[in-house]
Protein backbone atom coordinates (compact mmCIF):
# COMPACT_ATOMS: atom_id res chain seq x y z
CA UNK A 1 0.00 0.00 0.00
CA UNK A 2 1.44 3.36 -1.03
CA UNK A 3 1.43 6.21 1.48
CA UNK A 4 0.83 9.61 -0.01
CA UNK A 5 2.62 12.44 1.73
CA UNK A 6 1.30 15.95 1.36
CA UNK A 7 3.71 18.48 -0.14
CA UNK A 8 5.53 20.64 2.40
CA UNK A 9 3.86 23.73 0.96
CA UNK A 10 0.44 22.34 1.97
CA UNK A 11 1.38 21.51 5.55
CA UNK A 12 0.31 23.84 8.35
CA UNK A 13 3.25 26.13 9.26
CA UNK A 14 4.75 25.82 12.70
CA UNK A 15 3.24 28.12 15.29
CA UNK A 16 5.68 30.93 16.19
CA UNK A 17 7.05 30.70 19.71
CA UNK A 18 6.10 33.23 22.37
CA UNK A 19 9.70 34.45 22.45
CA UNK A 20 9.60 35.16 18.72
CA UNK A 21 6.26 36.96 19.02
CA UNK A 22 7.64 39.05 21.87
CA UNK A 23 10.68 39.97 19.78
CA UNK A 24 8.37 41.03 16.94
CA UNK A 25 6.30 43.15 19.33
CA UNK A 26 9.43 44.86 20.66
CA UNK A 27 10.43 45.72 17.12
CA UNK A 28 6.95 47.09 16.41
CA UNK A 29 7.17 49.30 19.51
CA UNK A 30 10.53 50.66 18.42
CA UNK A 31 9.80 51.01 14.70
CA UNK A 32 6.84 53.38 15.04
CA UNK A 33 7.64 57.07 15.20
CA UNK A 34 5.49 57.68 18.28
CA UNK A 35 6.92 54.67 20.10
CA UNK A 36 10.49 55.61 19.20
CA UNK A 37 10.06 59.13 20.53
CA UNK A 38 8.50 57.85 23.73
CA UNK A 39 11.50 55.61 24.34
CA UNK A 40 13.89 58.48 23.61
CA UNK A 41 12.00 60.78 25.99
CA UNK A 42 12.13 58.20 28.79
CA UNK A 43 15.90 57.92 28.41
CA UNK A 44 16.38 61.70 28.14
CA UNK A 45 14.25 62.25 31.24
CA UNK A 46 16.50 59.93 33.24
CA UNK A 47 19.56 61.92 32.14
CA UNK A 48 17.88 65.32 32.63
CA UNK A 49 16.94 64.54 36.23
CA UNK A 50 20.55 63.96 37.28
CA UNK A 51 21.66 67.66 37.26
CA UNK A 52 18.52 68.46 39.26
CA UNK A 53 19.67 66.14 42.04
CA UNK A 54 23.28 67.36 41.82
CA UNK A 55 22.44 71.05 42.11
CA UNK A 56 19.12 71.18 44.00
CA UNK A 57 19.45 68.48 46.68
CA UNK A 58 21.66 68.88 49.77
CA UNK A 59 24.96 67.00 49.57
CA UNK A 60 24.15 64.57 52.37
CA UNK A 61 20.85 63.62 50.70
CA UNK A 62 22.42 62.85 47.32
CA UNK A 63 22.42 59.11 47.80
CA UNK A 64 22.57 56.51 45.06
CA UNK A 65 18.96 55.67 45.90
CA UNK A 66 17.98 59.31 45.38
CA UNK A 67 19.62 59.36 41.95
CA UNK A 68 18.06 56.01 41.02
CA UNK A 69 14.58 57.10 42.09
CA UNK A 70 14.90 60.32 40.08
CA UNK A 71 16.01 58.36 37.01
CA UNK A 72 12.67 56.55 36.97
CA UNK A 73 10.58 59.71 36.52
CA UNK A 74 10.13 59.09 32.80
CA UNK A 75 9.26 55.45 33.44
CA UNK A 76 6.44 56.46 35.79
CA UNK A 77 4.82 58.89 33.35
CA UNK A 78 5.71 57.69 29.86
CA UNK A 79 6.09 53.90 30.05
CA UNK A 80 2.30 53.41 30.47
CA UNK A 81 1.84 55.30 27.19
CA UNK A 82 4.07 52.70 25.53
CA UNK A 83 1.73 50.03 26.87
CA UNK A 84 -1.29 51.88 25.50
CA UNK A 85 0.23 52.39 22.06
CA UNK A 86 1.36 48.76 21.89
CA UNK A 87 -2.30 47.73 21.88
CA UNK A 88 -4.09 50.60 20.14
CA UNK A 89 -1.57 50.93 17.31
CA UNK A 90 -2.82 47.62 15.87
CA UNK A 91 -6.12 49.35 15.12
CA UNK A 92 -5.01 52.92 14.43
CA UNK A 93 -2.31 51.83 11.96
CA UNK A 94 -4.53 49.08 10.47
CA UNK A 95 -2.03 46.30 11.12
CA UNK A 96 -4.54 44.18 13.07
CA UNK A 97 -5.63 42.31 9.95
CA UNK A 98 -2.05 41.22 9.22
CA UNK A 99 -1.22 40.46 12.85
CA UNK A 100 -4.28 38.36 13.62
CA UNK A 101 -4.18 36.59 10.24
CA UNK A 102 -0.63 35.43 10.87
CA UNK A 103 -1.39 34.62 14.51
CA UNK A 104 -5.13 33.95 14.90
CA UNK A 105 -4.77 33.26 18.63
CA UNK A 106 -5.24 36.79 19.89
CA UNK A 107 -4.46 36.01 23.56
CA UNK A 108 -0.96 34.87 22.50
CA UNK A 109 -0.40 38.16 20.70
CA UNK A 110 -1.58 40.02 23.79
CA UNK A 111 0.75 38.06 26.08
CA UNK A 112 3.62 38.76 23.68
CA UNK A 113 2.85 42.49 23.83
CA UNK A 114 2.87 42.42 27.63
CA UNK A 115 6.15 40.49 27.69
CA UNK A 116 7.69 42.91 25.19
CA UNK A 117 6.58 45.93 27.19
CA UNK A 118 7.86 44.40 30.42
CA UNK A 119 11.21 43.76 28.76
CA UNK A 120 11.41 47.44 27.76
CA UNK A 121 10.49 48.40 31.32
CA UNK A 122 13.32 46.24 32.66
CA UNK A 123 15.68 47.83 30.14
CA UNK A 124 14.85 51.34 31.31
CA UNK A 125 15.24 50.35 34.95
CA UNK A 126 18.72 49.11 34.03
CA UNK A 127 19.44 52.32 32.08
CA UNK A 128 18.30 54.35 35.09
CA UNK A 129 20.55 52.34 37.40
CA UNK A 130 23.60 52.92 35.20
CA UNK A 131 22.75 56.61 34.88
CA UNK A 132 22.36 56.90 38.66
CA UNK A 133 25.71 55.21 39.36
CA UNK A 134 27.52 57.45 36.86
CA UNK A 135 25.87 60.58 38.25
CA UNK A 136 26.62 59.61 41.84
CA UNK A 137 30.23 59.06 40.79
CA UNK A 138 30.36 62.49 39.16
CA UNK A 139 28.97 64.00 42.35
CA UNK A 140 31.65 62.20 44.37
CA UNK A 141 34.48 63.41 42.12
CA UNK A 142 33.26 67.01 42.01
CA UNK A 143 32.55 67.10 45.75
CA UNK A 144 28.84 67.78 45.30
CA UNK A 145 27.56 64.46 46.66
CA UNK A 146 28.14 63.07 50.14
CA UNK A 147 25.29 60.59 50.46
CA UNK A 148 25.26 56.82 50.80
CA UNK A 149 26.10 54.43 47.98
CA UNK A 150 23.71 51.83 49.37
CA UNK A 151 21.13 50.43 46.96
CA UNK A 152 19.71 47.03 47.84
CA UNK A 153 18.60 44.41 45.28
CA UNK A 154 15.19 44.48 46.92
CA UNK A 155 14.76 48.16 46.12
CA UNK A 156 15.79 47.54 42.51
CA UNK A 157 13.27 44.70 42.35
CA UNK A 158 10.48 46.92 43.68
CA UNK A 159 11.35 49.57 41.10
CA UNK A 160 11.17 46.94 38.37
CA UNK A 161 7.82 45.74 39.72
CA UNK A 162 6.50 49.31 39.68
CA UNK A 163 7.64 49.77 36.07
CA UNK A 164 5.96 46.54 34.94
CA UNK A 165 2.73 47.35 36.80
CA UNK A 166 2.46 50.82 35.27
CA UNK A 167 3.04 49.39 31.80
CA UNK A 168 0.39 46.70 32.36
CA UNK A 169 -2.06 49.35 33.54
CA UNK A 170 -1.42 51.31 30.36
CA UNK A 171 -1.94 48.22 28.21
CA UNK A 172 -5.17 47.45 30.10
CA UNK A 173 -6.52 50.93 29.36
CA UNK A 174 -5.45 50.54 25.74
CA UNK A 175 -7.46 47.32 25.42
CA UNK A 176 -10.41 48.83 27.26
CA UNK A 177 -10.78 51.89 24.99
CA UNK A 178 -9.08 50.67 21.77
CA UNK A 179 -8.27 54.28 20.86
CA UNK A 180 -4.90 55.92 21.49
CA UNK A 181 -5.94 59.51 22.40
CA UNK A 182 -8.92 58.39 24.47
CA UNK A 183 -6.96 55.72 26.34
CA UNK A 184 -4.08 58.10 27.14
CA UNK A 185 -6.43 60.81 28.39
CA UNK A 186 -8.48 58.39 30.49
CA UNK A 187 -5.35 56.78 31.95
CA UNK A 188 -4.21 60.09 33.41
CA UNK A 189 -7.56 61.80 34.05
CA UNK A 190 -9.49 59.06 35.86
CA UNK A 191 -6.88 58.30 38.58
CA UNK A 192 -6.24 62.03 39.03
CA UNK A 193 -9.96 62.69 39.36
CA UNK A 194 -10.27 59.92 41.92
CA UNK A 195 -7.30 61.32 43.87
CA UNK A 196 -8.90 64.77 43.88
CA UNK A 197 -12.25 63.41 45.06
CA UNK A 198 -10.50 61.47 47.81
CA UNK A 199 -8.88 64.66 49.05
CA UNK A 200 -11.97 66.88 48.76
CA UNK A 201 -14.83 64.57 49.80
CA UNK A 202 -14.34 63.47 53.39
CA UNK A 203 -16.49 60.33 53.00
CA UNK A 204 -14.21 59.05 50.23
CA UNK A 205 -10.92 59.47 52.10
CA UNK A 206 -11.09 56.00 53.61
CA UNK A 207 -11.83 54.34 50.27
CA UNK A 208 -9.19 56.44 48.51
CA UNK A 209 -6.55 55.05 50.84
CA UNK A 210 -7.26 51.61 49.37
CA UNK A 211 -8.23 52.43 45.78
CA UNK A 212 -6.00 55.36 44.83
CA UNK A 213 -2.92 54.05 43.02
CA UNK A 214 -1.24 57.45 43.38
CA UNK A 215 -1.11 56.61 47.09
CA UNK A 216 -0.98 52.84 47.27
CA UNK A 217 1.83 52.35 44.74
CA UNK A 218 3.91 55.11 46.28
CA UNK A 219 5.38 52.58 48.71
CA UNK A 220 7.05 50.79 45.78
CA UNK A 221 9.15 53.84 44.96
CA UNK A 222 9.90 55.15 48.45
CA UNK A 223 12.74 54.07 50.79
CA UNK A 224 11.93 51.72 53.63
CA UNK A 225 10.28 48.36 54.10
CA UNK A 226 6.80 47.80 52.74
CA UNK A 227 4.36 46.60 55.39
CA UNK A 228 1.69 43.95 54.93
CA UNK A 229 -1.02 46.59 54.97
CA UNK A 230 0.74 48.55 52.24
CA UNK A 231 0.90 45.41 50.08
CA UNK A 232 -2.82 44.85 50.74
CA UNK A 233 -3.64 48.43 49.74
CA UNK A 234 -1.57 48.13 46.56
CA UNK A 235 -3.24 44.84 45.62
CA UNK A 236 -6.73 46.21 46.26
CA UNK A 237 -6.16 49.29 44.12
CA UNK A 238 -4.69 47.17 41.31
CA UNK A 239 -7.86 45.09 41.23
CA UNK A 240 -9.72 48.25 40.21
CA UNK A 241 -7.17 49.95 37.95
CA UNK A 242 -5.40 46.94 36.43
CA UNK A 243 -7.31 43.67 36.72
CA UNK A 244 -10.81 45.02 35.94
CA UNK A 245 -9.88 46.99 32.79
CA UNK A 246 -7.56 44.15 31.73
CA UNK A 247 -10.34 41.54 31.91
CA UNK A 248 -12.83 43.76 30.08
CA UNK A 249 -10.17 44.77 27.57
CA UNK A 250 -9.17 41.17 26.80
CA UNK A 251 -12.82 40.30 26.14
CA UNK A 252 -13.14 43.30 23.81
CA UNK A 253 -9.92 42.47 21.99
CA UNK A 254 -10.92 38.84 21.43
CA UNK A 255 -14.41 39.71 20.20
CA UNK A 256 -13.64 42.79 18.14
CA UNK A 257 -14.06 42.34 14.42
CA UNK A 258 -11.00 42.96 12.28
CA UNK A 259 -11.80 45.13 9.26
Amino acid sequence: MTTITAPASLLEPARPSLARLSAVEIRKMVDTRSGRWMLILIALTAVAMMPVILFAVPEEDQTLLEFFTASQTGVSFLLPVIGILAVTSEWSQRTALTTFTLVPERPRVLVAKLFAGSALGALFVAVGLVTAVISRGIGEVTGRSDGSWTLTPGRIGLTLLFAVLTLLMGAAFGMLFMNSPLAIVMFFVLPTLWTTLGEVVSKLKGAAGWLDTNRTLLALSEPGTITGEEWARAGTSLLLWLVLPLVIGVIRLIRREVK
